[in-house]
């Protein structure tokens, strides 16, 4: 028999911390680094989110089977997963399509079941962006930079993307589409999206791969809805890369809830 001063003082307390932090990690939530700009504005760059692992159900730990499942995330939330092609890759997307919905993508419009989702173009917004001024006045675009958007695209800048206002079930939310671009994108669909699936994309709908590329996310592999920014920074330290470095840090995102 373990005494007293084993767990509370003891290697006995450290395989408690142990402990207790995994059973957090595997049922309750978990850390996620935004790696990239395919969620932009919504989320950023080098955001550091929670993510919220119970609200959907609970799983054998370690495997994907379900001990229990509360639901199928809403139209609207932002989900991480894993990434269909590569189930070792994590992605997260805003859920737009649920089982059964017919989805298409037509000329920056998205069209549930025949019905278009009306975009509004927000007030206060910047005619000509540039470099340290804003999208618009407030909310997430405040942060953002050129540099934000030239992955993949190295000319592109604030100036090249429209700001719109979008609503997906419950979820009013920003998106970006890309100037002289979206008009002329082929239509993608109508698709109908299949049982225990979700179709999903990004709020940087025209630098986004997602389900119009790579398909359904099956339910199997949801891992949980994103809940708050807890660390944001512009860049990280040139000698250890996953850390942030302290002098970029976005002080305001800092408990910004994921919408």
């Amino acid at each position: 028999m373990f005494n007293k001063k084993f767990w509370t003082e003891g290697i006995g307390s450290y395989a408690l911390a142990i402990l207790l932090a995994l059973t957090i990690r595997w049922a309750f939530m978990e850390a996620y680094v935004i790696p990239s700009g395919s969620m932009l504005p919504s989320l950023l760059i080098r955001d550091h989110i929670f993510v919220n692992k119970l609200v959907y159900g609970l799983r054998v730990p370690f495997s994907e089977q379900w001990l229990t499942k509360f639901r199928l995330p809403n139209r609207g939330e932002i989900i991480v997963f894993k990434y269909p092609e590569d189930p070792s890759t994590f992605f997260i997307k805003r859920v737009v399509g649920l089982p059964g919905d017919t989805v298409m993508f037509k000329e920056g419009h998205i069209y549930i079941n025949d019905t278009e989702i009306p975009l509004v173009k927000p007030s206060a917004v910047a005619d000509n962006p540039k470099e340290g001024e804003t999208l618009i006045a407030h909310g997430n675009y405040r942060w953002l930079r050129d540099k934000d958007f030239q992955e993949g695209a190295p000319t592109d800048t604030l100036n090249d993307y429209e700001h719109w206002k979008e609503k997906l079930g419950d979820y009013e939310h920003d998106v970006l589409l890309r100037k002289g671009y979206y008009m002329n994108e082929p239509t993608f669909g109508p698709i109908t999206v299949p049982p225990n699936s979700l179709f999903v994309m990004g709020d940087n709908r025209n630098r986004s791969r997602d389900s119009r590329i790579w398909g359904f996310v099956p339910e199997d592999n949801i891992l949980g809805r994103a809940m708050f920014v807890w660390l944001s920074c512009e860049e990280t330290l040139t000698a250890i890369p996953f850390l942030c470095d302290p002098t970029t840090i976005r002080w305001g995102r800092i408990g910004h809830w994921v919408e």
